[in-house]
């Protein structure tokens, strides 16, 4: 009984630890006002305009139309922000490079310039006094360019999932889920309509719930209960926050990329600008949808190295584990999914106090990469071959499957198992009952790829 307690106060601990920042940090008192939580922070904070530009905001909403999801149904509150104007203005400001002009309530300013002008004229007559019948008031600030777009997209329970565990009453659970949402902003020139640049931005927003459970009868009479969790979900306001800030931010170094507008220091300042937004580009371009970073696939020429270990599985009892050591060449003749190989390898089989021999076997195997443009993809592969050693020599094949993590474009690594099944009872130097001997192989390598490589963009699949 001892032993299951701890057993479950270990698995709870684990679990509190993963999610121990909001654990750790649960609310127990009322919190007072304060600046909200993050400002703009950006790459272009060293970097200053020559003259700010000025912009005017007339509408910046949600134009999704989506609402809560709740576990009863549809809420009627608003999935995303109905403010993201005010948003916007804030960002505009704090970039110091746009100076953001009143229009989204343009109306109640022309409303109180008008009172005002109403008001002076009143009181110069009052006093006797000459009337300026402008009011004395100066023009308003027009705009250069004008900034539109929206809240474009909120697509809910883009991936959710999680994963759980439980021993005689004691248990723990996590459970995740994330959304997606997406906006487009685009800068329009007041002098002749032409839309000068349009960018889009997307933020995942993420929800996570880890639960933590004890249910155990410590003796007849006494129930032991205990349960505790955390929930933790990233706020929508803070992603249409951070989405639109950088939208602005990448505004502003289109824009000088594109001579639309100009930084202080020249030339300098804008190659260097440059090269930053091309390598951000370079990473956003390959990764897509779920965070998968898609690249160039690997080059049409491999080498392979592993070693790991191999296990007897034929008509005596007690298999041990032997060492074995894989050579390989393989080909991308066929496309990024498929090569075609062949390997040599030495390895140990053996049997408790029975049976212990060294082979060499040279195989050749079709392989099928599922995902040939991701980082981490599985493989499986098939093929045939022949084992020997100076006893013994029969052909067989071998199937297999494995995970292959790209470290760079010409290094990968893997980790596989294979099974070979040979045409032949004498394997092991004892033929007994109906099934043919095999054996199984297992190991660690890593495979150096040269040549030039299938790009995603141009190969399809």
């Amino acid at each position: 009984m001892v032993n299951k307690l701890k057993i479950g106060s270990l698995w709870a601990m684990i679990m509190v630890l993963i999610g121990c920042g909001a654990y750790m940090n649960q609310p127990l008192t009322t919190q007072p006002a304060r600046i909200g939580e993050t400002s703009f922070k950006s790459e272009l904070n060293d970097i200053s305009p020559i003259k700010p530009i000025e912009v005017g905001v007339y509408k910046f909403r949600d134009q999704t139309g989506q609402y809560k999801l709740v576990e009863g149904g549809v809420s009627y509150s608003t999935a995303v922000t109905q403010g993201a104007t005010s948003i916007l203005i804030k960002a505009l400001d704090d970039s110091k490079w746009f100076t953001p002009i009143e229009r989204e309530n343009v109306s109640n300013l022309l409303n109180e310039r008008q009172i005002i002008r109403s008001t002076r004229q009143e009181y110069n007559r009052k006093n006797n006094l000459p009337v300026d019948e402008t009011g004395s008031l100066p023009p308003l600030l027009f705009a250069g360019i004008l900034l539109e777009g929206g809240i474009i997209s909120y697509d809910s329970n883009m991936i959710t999932g999680g994963a759980g565990a439980r021993y005689f009453g004691a248990g723990a659970s996590t459970q995740y889920r994330q959304d997606i949402i997406s906006i487009y902003l685009r800068a329009v020139s007041t002098s002749n309509g032409k839309i000068l640049k349009t960018v889009y931005i997307s933020k995942t927003i993420l929800s996570q719930a880890i639960d933590v459970s004890l249910f155990r009868y410590v003796n007849v009479k006494r129930l032991l209960e205990i349960e505790t969790g955390v929930t933790q979900n990233e706020p929508a306001q803070m992603a249409v926050k951070e989405a639109i800030e950088k939208a602005v931010e990448n505004l502003i170094v289109e824009g000088i990329i594109d001579g639309l507008w100009q930084p202080k220091g020249g030339q300098k300042v804008i190659d260097k600008v440059k090269a930053e937004y091309e390598s951000e580009s370079a990473i956003a371009e390959s990764t897509k949808l779920l965070d998968r970073n898609f690249r160039d696939s690997r080059g049409k020429t491999g080498f392979d190295f592993m070693a790991g270990t191999s296990l007897m599985d034929g008509d005596y009892a007690d298999p041990q584990m032997g060492l074995q050591t894989t050579f390989g060449f393989k080909s991308f003749l066929f496309g990024p999914n498929f090569s075609f190989g062949v390997n040599g390898g030495i390895f140990k089989l053996r049997n408790k106090n029975i049976f212990n021999k060294t082979f060499t076997a040279l195989d050749a195997n079709l392989e099928y990469v599922v995902l040939p443009y991701d980082r981490l993809s599985p493989f499986v592969y098939a093929g045939g071959g022949i084992i020997l050693n100076k006893d013994f020599e029969a052909p067989k094949v071998q199937y297999g499957a494995g995970l292959e993590y790209l470290l760079t474009k010409k290094i990968g690594l893997k980790v596989y198992g294979e099974n070979s099944v040979l045409f032949d009872d004498d394997l092991d130097g004892l033929v007994a009952g109906k099934r043919d001997d095999f054996f199984w192989r297992f190991g660690l390598g890593v495979t150096v790829y040269l040549g030039q490589t299938y790009n995603k963009a141009k190969t399809k699949y």
